[in-house]
């Protein structure tokens, strides 16, 4: 069997495996060393089973992964989510669907800290939908806006997502971030303009809030939510000055969102545990898949695929292999988890990517939000799940898939423009040289 023919069949072998519920890293890894055996014998399977996860767990920038994920623990156990939330709805109640923007908007703002969309949907979660559903507005939209919203967190930085990519495709980790603050800006505005049209031309979705807010009790639900734009300031601030890189800002956001922690009498011994115990899970889970997946990558460029695939495309115009990337992953979206698909797609795509001198900074932030529709795309919509088990049998899961559809449809406004203007991502990496 030729090496090509190998690498096909252990993709198609891989999937299946995928589909019949084998955990992906498993099926990733055996699919790999199995691979790799037939090409090349046991003893060079064995030996590179053996220096990859090494090699890969080794890698310094990889730790930047548990500490933003440590960051983004603390800052949901110091309860900073509620006070975005209620500052944001006070300053919003009189706008059509006012609520569902000001959970939009706290969740955009807490996404910066979080770098989770599962995290930041879940937080809001129990925050802002309960305000909803007792104000009168349509469960579809509730739960949508908060199950959208939460995609955020993939896309404005610190993304955990751009971080992997970073370091699989070899660029900056700090230009990715850079690039991705305007995209993130974006999305949030869309899906505010989304919500805002809809309910002023269909106003049953959101009863109108007749609640007035003294100046004074605004300005103290500001204060509340002081922390938050400081510890995004001081990690993103730090980056694009240049004090610290983008791996040590992780620790120093984990650092600082203790101090948060600390200051607001939030930060007990309970809580510490907590997130401490929550980012070991969080992490083993992803370095396992990262291991495995590096296995992978290194079985593909052995088989010859990413030359084949290469060879493929030749000829054709870039725009219409942007298309094809853009449909591949909004259908991998559909079935698998976002790091999966990054890990499964890029060894395969980078050729690809060289050859046809597509820029990596911008095509990293347009992959990242090609995976967060993903995040509420039906049969899988690992947010809109999310959004189901926190609240039970209060709303059914239909009804959650009906409300983000019309976000869905948001996100492939935004991609598109992402795709016909390119300056929206490179405009200020450009700029900051």
């Amino acid at each position: 069997m030729e090496r090509l023919e190998i690498g096909l069949f252990g993709i198609v072998a891989m999937l299946v495996a995928i589909l019949l519920r084998v955990p992906i890293a498993v099926a990733m890894g055996l699919t790999s060393f199995g691979g790799i055996w037939l090409m090349m014998g046991p003893m060079p399977a064995i030996g590179i089973s053996k220096a990859i996860p090494y090699e890969m767990i080794g890698d310094w920038n990889l730790s930047a992964v548990p500490m933003f994920l440590l960051m983004g623990y603390l800052a949901s156990g110091a309860g900073l989510t509620a006070g975005l939330f209620n500052a944001a709805r006070v300053f919003l109640n009189r706008v059509p669907g006012g609520l569902a923007t000001a959970s939009v908007a706290s969740s955009a703002l807490f996404a910066s800290a979080s770098g989770s969309s599962v995290a930041t949907a879940a937080a809001f979660s129990r925050i802002a939908i309960p305000e909803m559903l007792k104000a009168g507005y349509a469960p579809s939209l509730a739960t949508g806006s908060v199950a959208a919203a939460g995609t955020l967190g993939s896309l404005i930085p610190p993304s955990v997502l751009l971080i992997i990519y970073g370091l699989m495709i070899d660029v900056s980790i700090a230009t990715l971030f850079l690039a991705a603050v305007i995209p993130g800006m974006l999305s949030g505005l869309v899906f505010a303009a989304m919500i805002t049209a809809r309910c002023a031309l269909k106003p049953e979705l959101a009863p109108r809030l007749n609640e007035v807010t003294p100046w004074r009790e605004k300005l103290a639900l500001l204060r509340e939510t002081w922390p938050l734009p400081l510890l995004i300031a001081g990690v993103l601030g730090g980056i694009f000055s240049g004090i610290f890189t983008a791996t040590e800002a992780g620790a120093v956001g984990a650092f600082l969102a203790g101090i948060i922690a600390l200051s607001r009498g939030t930060l007990s011994y309970s809580m510490l545990r907590s997130a401490l115990v929550d980012t070991a899970i969080s992490t083993a889970a992803i370095f396992i898949i990262v291991v495995a997946a590096a296995l992978f990558s290194r079985f593909i460029a052995l088989s010859t695929l990413p030359v084949w695939v290469t060879g493929q495309f030749a000829g054709l115009e870039t725009i219409w292999v942007i298309i094809f990337i853009c449909l591949l992953y909004l259908l991998l979206g559909c079935f698998l988890e976002s790091i999966s698909i990054i890990l499964l797609t890029v060894p395969v795509l980078a050729p690809l990517l060289h050859s046809l001198d597509i820029n990596l900074i911008w095509f990293g932030v347009l992959m990242v939000k090609l995976l967060e529709t993903g995040l509420i795309t039906p049969p899988v919509g690992m947010n809109v799940y999310v959004i189901k088990s926190s609240l039970g049998n209060t709303v059914s899961l239909g009804t959650i898939f009906s409300g983000v559809s019309w976000f869905i449809l948001a996100d492939l406004f935004t991609i598109t423009l992402l795709v016909a203007f390119p300056i929206i991502t490179l405009w200020l990496p450009n700029i900051a040289g």
